[in-house]
């Protein structure tokens, strides 16, 4: 990964040409003239995973990156949010299903193309209302089999989340009859 594309070329603090210097035990870009230091840092985010019996609900995307491959509903968290609301908001924005989060299932780091880190949280969450259409930057909102899975999906972190998911599905009994 490049992280050169994303330093400062100047401070945007006092405007000095950013250097390059140990901090913390590793090089980073550093202002020589006040001491900010660019920590680059992921963008943390958050995802659902609902379920009907043995089917996970997924979304295609809409836009680029990965525009027309499945994942979990997901999305950044805003400034103004925690973790919990945003893993909501997502799921309605993304899916029209209102949710109440169960637990939390996994946390999982990854890139998003073409190269920024990510930390996504992702929470078991269980339906509470809403009607699943596929909104915001999904093209489309389904549940699938965890046995059948669509191709691709788009982000190594999700494909792990399902892995796990359909492993544990696998050891446990048949789910009560499907909505």
């Amino acid at each position: 990964m490049n992280t050169n594309r994303h330093v400062f070329a100047h401070c945007p603090h006092c405007r000095a040409a950013m250097i390059r210097q140990m901090e913390g035990g590793l090089e980073r870009p550093v202002c020589p003239d006040c001491g900010f230091v660019q920590y680059l840092n992921p963008a943390p985010g958050a995802g659902v995973i609902v379920m009907r019996g043995h089917r996970v609900c997924l979304v295609k995307r809409k836009f680029a990156p990965k525009q027309g491959q499945w994942c979990l509903p997901t999305g950044f968290m805003e400034w103004d949010e925690d973790v919990q609301l945003t893993a909501r908001r997502e799921a309605q924005e993304e899916t029209g299903l209102e949710v109440r989060l169960t637990s939390l299932y996994a946390v999982e780091s990854g890139i998003l193309p073409p190269d920024i880190p990510v930390l996504v949280i992702f929470y078991r969450a269980e339906e509470t209302g809403g009607r699943l259409q596929a909104g915001d930057d999904a093209a489309e909102a389904e549940f699938f089999a965890l046995d059948d899975l669509p191709e691709p999906i788009a982000f190594a972190a999700h494909r792990k989340v399902l892995n796990r998911l359909s492993a544990e599905m696998a050891d446990s009994p048949q789910p009560p009859q499907e909505r």
